[in-house]
């Protein structure tokens, strides 16, 4: 055991804390080396927490969707092609990549992957205000060899972005998505045919200018509840300026009053929640009252804001988890109170009528996309993305963040935070690699694998592509 495993195991005992060798790996003498796949990957490789899920762990066999094989040669976009790999847990290995996909410099193209209720796995890449191209394996639980080893199946709709899928209940998947561009609604649809056919609500969920409010948007996050039955939703608004507004300048929509200056999109404002019935299609807010739908900025500010974050913005929306009684819990990074460069990372929850913030740590980026989960004992861990100064750096790969990876624990119920352990991949293996978008493992039904984490990262931002990691601590 090396000295790290044993600070860490001194520290849960200082803790009084017992956590299963799954869920750390200082309980254990497991291999603590992150496993690297994938080579050639551009911004967002294993994409942030708006597009999701990029693995599905079936069968005891892990399989992963990821962008990458792109040569960038110095240039600050360049093409890469959706694949697809299989990660055996039992030998620590994997497959040979397959891929999956024309080249294309649009990160928002990278895939996502799922499992049907017969076991077939499907890949839908090419989104982003397009139908994008859905695929079905030709056997049940495998990738095959070659593109020629999946079928191409119908499209959902004309135009997504952003699609999350999730197998709900009633043996059915549905895919929660943005219908077009930014000021666009958001929407889902539902299949019971593994995927041939696609229904959804008469109403879309949110349409933030529907009511003649110019180019206000909203980013937003999902999980579903642990019976299939719900759709967990939080999400953030904004003012996108882009079109001309005569009533306002541009310069005066953008303004921040916080900062006292114009700001970017790459701020987003307040945090807002709402609860999908997918059996009824209603929507409700976090009192329990149903809403009418869509949902456009004045009425999701009167009746579904859960935090008036006052002009502090964030890029990316906050994570989701449930607590024991299934009620939402977040994780949001959010600017400064006095510089937009000033950011942290709070954990937010209700207690009895009233939400509470409490910070966990500094972030690095707005756009720092993490994970938040309960493991079995009721205890919080919060996956984070950190550094010791604002990442400012106006390369490509830098442009959403990244920087090294925390895990912070929480045994009451997210009053207090302590760092647990540093996650970041040896930094004699790769020096000075920034990292990002950490994300679960889980189960065609959502539950997620303990012991396992994706994420991606860079080296230098002018001379190489992103690779693609793999932490796996389970027991074997």
């Amino acid at each position: 055991m090396n000295g790290c495993q044993s600070f860490s195991v001194l520290l849960l005992m200082l803790l009084g804390c017992c956590f299963d060798g799954a869920r750390l790996n200082a309980a254990q003498d497991l291999p603590t080396d992150p496993l690297s796949f994938g080579e050639g990957g551009q911004i967002k490789m294993m994409y942030d927490r708006r597009q999701r899920p990029q693995s599905v762990y079936l069968h005891d066999k892990l399989h992963i969707v990821f962008n990458a094989g792109g040569d960038n040669s110095g240039k600050s976009k360049f093409k890469t092609v959706p694949m697809a790999i299989t990660y055996d847990p039992a030998t620590r290995s994997f497959s040979d990549i397959v891929t999956l996909g024309e080249p294309s410099s649009d990160h928002h193209y990278g895939p996502v992957i799922w499992a049907d209720e017969d076991g077939y796995l499907h890949v839908l890449s090419g989104c982003h205000k397009t139908p994008g191209t859905h695929l079905i394996s030709r056997k049940p639980g495998s990738i095959g060899k070659r593109l020629a080893d999946w079928n191409t199946l119908p499209q959902i709709v004309p135009k997504i972005s952003y699609p999350c899928v999730f197998n709900i209940c009633g043996g059915k998947e549905l895919i929660y998505y943005r219908t077009d561009g930014h000021t666009s609604s958001w929407t889902y649809r539902t299949t019971d045919d593994n995927g041939k056919t696609w229904t959804g609500p008469a109403n879309d969920v949110t349409d933030m200018d529907i009511k003649g409010r110019l180019d206000w948007s909203s980013y937003q996050t999902k999980l579903l509840s642990d019976d299939g039955k719900f759709l967990h939703v939080a999400f953030m608004t904004y003012d996108d300026v882009k079109n001309s507004d005569p009533a306002r300048s541009d310069e005066v929509r953008s303004h921040n009053p916080r900062y006292n200056e114009s700001v970017s999109n790459e701020w987003k404002y307040n945090l807002y929640y709402v609860k999908i019935d997918l059996q009824t299609n209603e929507v409700a807010n976090a009192d329990g009252r149903i809403l009418k739908t869509p949902i456009d900025i004045d009425y999701a500010d009167a009746n579904c804001r859960i935090w008036d974050t006052q002009w502090r913005g964030a890029g990316v929306p906050p994570a989701i988890s449930l607590d024991n009684q299934g009620n939402p819990e977040f994780l949001h990074v959010l600017s400064g109170d006095s510089s937009k460069e000033d950011t942290a990372y709070y954990f937010v929850r209700r207690e009895n009528d009233n939400w509470k913030q409490t910070l966990i740590t500094q972030s690095s980026h707005q756009w720092n996309s993490c994970h938040l989960d309960r493991d079995e004992h009721g205890r919080l861990h919060a996956f984070v993305i950190v550094g010791e100064d604002y990442l400012s750096s106006d390369q490509y790969m830098d442009k959403h963040g990244g920087g090294r990876m925390e895990e912070w624990i929480s045994s009451d119920q997210g009053s207090t935070w302590t760092k647990i352990r540093d996650l970041t991949p040896d930094s004699s293996k790769y020096p000075g690699w920034r990292y990002n978008n950490v994300q679960p493992v889980r189960r065609p039904g959502g539950q997620i694998v303990n012991g396992m984490l994706l994420f991606y990262g860079w080296g230098d931002p002018e001379a190489s592509g992103a690779r693609a990691f793999l932490i796996d601590e389970r027991p074997r």
